[in-house]
């Protein structure tokens, strides 16, 4: 029972950031449309991702790394088979919305777009991580909106490469959510723990990270809807 009201409750703040950002960021109503299919994108984006996960966790076992190498185990499980592809899955999601949508994106659109990816995949997720995590790690987790997060900075770099015309940013982007995920679900791992007793402190410096992130999102869509650099439509390929 505790782990359906831990399910419940972390819903919550993604819903209200999804219908805040949907409503409230431009107000354009082709808009709307693009964040639904965003959400729904995002959530479906989950199953690509537990298919390479149990691929991939079948060859590292078969090649006997959790038993020879328990540190490096998890260190590949955790940047590789999880955050890698979680990320690259939520990523391919974003561009396949840009690509079927003919609504234009601004800079700010793109931000918003692919943190909404992000949340759409914490909701299924969330569902998962019922079998397996405890209710403190359900309910830090639908606080903190790590996803949501990450995907802020996939979308808002993402942005920023086409607005400068500069592909940089986008690897850029990228490779920030990309270590900043891994590093976060490494640093829950009883094999990152044992390294050191004050490592502890990890995991909670970087949930705190991930709510400014979110505090970040709320600050660029409040600052930023109404100046051009960040609204003007852009050009780029689908």
């Amino acid at each position: 029972m505790g782990y359906i009201i831990a399910c419940v409750v972390s819903f919550i703040p993604i819903l209200i950031m999804f219908w805040w950002l949907r409503n409230k960021a431009t107000g354009e109503e082709a808009f709307k449309k693009v964040c639904d299919e965003a959400l729904k994108q995002g959530a479906l984006s989950v199953f690509p991702v537990i298919l390479g996960s149990l691929v991939t966790s079948i060859i590292t076992r078969l090649f006997g790394l959790q038993e020879s190498n328990p540190l490096l185990y998890r260190a590949i499980r955790m940047f590789i088979v999880i955050a890698l592809v979680e990320e690259l899955s939520k990523y391919f999601a974003f561009r396949k919305v840009l690509k079927n949508s003919d609504y234009k994106c601004s800079w700010i659109d793109m931000a918003i777009l692919m943190t909404i990816v992000g949340a759409g995949f914490g909701l299924p997720e969330t569902l998962l991580y019922m079998l397996d995590a405890s209710v403190p790690v359900v309910l830090i987790r639908g606080i903190c909106l790590p996803h949501a997060g990450y995907g802020f900075i996939i979308g808002y770099f993402h942005g920023k490469a086409i607005r400068k015309d500069n592909s940089f940013y986008k690897v850029f982007g990228f490779a920030i959510a990309w270590l900043m995920h891994g590093l976060y679900d490494f640093s829950l791992s009883e094999e990152f723990i044992a390294i050191n007793d004050n490592l502890v402190f990890v995991p909670f410096i970087l949930a705190f990270l991930d709510i400014v992130l979110v505090i970040w999102l709320i600050i660029f869509v409040k600052k930023k809807r109404k100046l051009p650099e960040y609204t003007e439509k852009l050009t780029y390929d689908k």
